[in-house]
């Protein structure tokens, strides 16, 4: 795929990598994409893998990785948040070599994955703590509690944990005074 072959042209770092990567996905049988800005593979229209490079790292990322078995205790979950998403993570083409069979048993067991309809169940929005800073903006002003509940349930639970992840109250409520206007906007915490 042309979108592919350009992104695997301007790394700088992890290219000899991602592209014995891309290999092995194909020798699987997946179709090649590009999606989120890195090489996606799909079977059957569904998401099964995405090559992505980190500065410390490059990895695989299965879709649903926490429904596959991990017999060889190789995934990795990228932070306790991550509810799905799963990693096989690299440091040089001699390791991806080494598990090269390994990493292709995992990718037939997430096709198998997909054609069983599997989902992985996710955590409501709902089931998410509420910081007691946020409840207490939201009694203060009924048009930020209104915005807040008018984001989409991900949109949401981006800001709950980004609220919940400070340490002090008073920080918590920092970062809900700065985020407000975006709320208002409609816009999630990573977006600009």
């Amino acid at each position: 795929m042309e979108k592919v072959d350009r992104y695997i042209d301007k790394i700088k770092s992890w290219k000899e990598e991602t592209i014995f990567l891309r290999e092995i996905c194909l020798e699987c049988g997946l179709v090649e994409d590009f999606k989120w800005m890195h090489p996606c593979y799909t079977f059957q229209g569904k998401n099964i893998v995405l090559i992505h490079g980190f500065k410390e790292y490059c990895a695989l990322l299965f879709h649903k990785g926490a429904l596959l078995n991990d017999t060889e205790n190789i995934l990795v979950q990228q932070t306790e948040n991550v509810q799905s998403a799963r990693q096989i993570r690299f440091v040089d083409k001699k390791q991806i070599n080494d598990l090269k069979a390994i990493i292709k048993v995992y990718i037939f067991e997430a096709i198998e994955v997909e054609k069983a309809g599997l989902e992985v169940k996710k955590k409501k929005t709902s089931e998410y703590e509420t910081p007691k800073e946020l409840n207490q903006a939201f009694e203060n002003d009924l048009e930020f509690k209104t915005a807040f509940y008018n984001l989409t349930p991900g949109r949401q639970r981006g800001y709950l944990l980004h609220f919940s992840d400070a340490k002090q109250s008073k920080t918590r409520a920092s970062r809900i005074e700065k985020e407000k206007s975006k709320i208002f906007e409609g816009k999630g915490h990573n977006e600009r």
